[in-house]
C-alpha cells in the first residue's frame, strides 16, 4: 500500500472534516423543516378535532430558525475549508476556535430553546 504523502492526508482530512460540516447542517435543515411541519400538522389536526384554540406558530418559526442555522453552517463549512485549504498550502495553519465555540453555543441554545418549547407544549395538549 502506497503511502500518502503529509501533505496530501492535511487536505484529504481537511475535505473529510468539510463533509462531516456539510451532513450535519443537512441534518439541521431536515430538522428544521420536520420541527415546522410537525407544528403546522399539529394545527390542523386540532382545527378538524373542533378545537378553535390556534397555536401560535412557534413552531414554523422554530423550525425555519434551525434551517437557517443549517444553511449558515453549511456557508461557515466552505468558508472554512477554503481558509484552511489556503493555510495548509501556505504551511500556517491555525484551529478555528472562534467558529467552533460560537457554533457550540448557538446549538446549544437552540437545544434549551426547543426543550423548553418542548414542556410548553406538552402541558397545553
Amino acid at each position: 500500500m502506497a503511502e500518502i504523502p503529509p501533505k496530501a492526508g492535511d487536505h484529504l482530512a481537511n475535505e473529510r472534516t468539510f463533509l462531516a460540516w456539510i451532513r450535519t447542517s443537512i441534518s439541521i435543515i431536515v430538522f428544521g423543516f420536520v420541527v415546522a411541519k410537525f407544528g403546522i400538522t399539529l394545527r390542523e389536526f386540532l382545527r378538524l378535532q373542533g378545537h378553535a384554540r390556534q397555536e401560535s406558530g412557534l413552531s414554523l418559526g422554530m423550525g425555519v430558525a434551525f434551517m437557517a442555522m443549517g444553511v449558515f453552517m453549511a456557508i461557515v463549512a466552505l468558508v472554512r475549508y477554503r481558509i484552511t485549504e489556503r493555510r495548509l498550502e501556505a504551511g500556517d495553519f491555525k484551529p478555528a476556535k472562534a467558529v467552533i465555540v460560537f457554533l457550540g453555543v448557538v446549538t446549544a441554545l437552540f437545544g434549551v430553546i426547543l426543550a423548553a418549547y418542548l414542556v410548553l407544549t406538552a402541558s397545553r395538549l
